[in-house]
């Protein structure tokens, strides 16, 4: 079987690592594999430590201590913000203010990978989705 290369979304991401029963089965199920090929943007990074800081995630903090080791161990890669997943961040259409999914969208579209999300707002930016 072709692996397949996916694109975390930061709740799946923070679900994953908590181990939270909130991932779908078919979600869990694509995280497990060991032949798929898992990216994790920066930008997850920089909201799972956003919202922790204003008590939206309280449960985050061993996240935010260790998430470069929690990203290897659990063999996934890091996908880092370019010039041009910004450019197309702040260009995209729509009303869609939430700055993280609009660059989580940005990478998806110039990384060509799926998001694993739950969040159906991907959809409106013609992003292949996966849950």
């Amino acid at each position: 079987m072709e692996p397949m290369r996916y694109l975390l979304d930061t709740h799946t991401l923070v679900w994953w690592l908590l181990d939270e029963p909130y991932l779908s089965n078919n979600a869990r199920n694509a995280i497990a594999q060991p032949e798929n090929i898992l990216f994790v943007s920066s930008a997850s990074g920089w909201e799972i430590s956003t919202k922790y800081r204003i008590g939206k995630l309280q449960k985050a903090k061993d996240i935010i201590d260790n998430l470069p080791q929690l990203i290897s161990r659990s063999r996934m890669n890091q996908l880092h913000i370019t010039i041009e997943h910004a450019l197309l961040a702040g260009n995209l259409y729509g009303s869609h203010r939430d700055p993280f999914d609009r660059m989580l969208i940005a990478q998806s579209k110039i990384e060509n990978l799926p998001v694993i999300t739950k969040d159906q707002v991907f959809r409106e930016y013609g992003v292949q989705v996966y849950w």
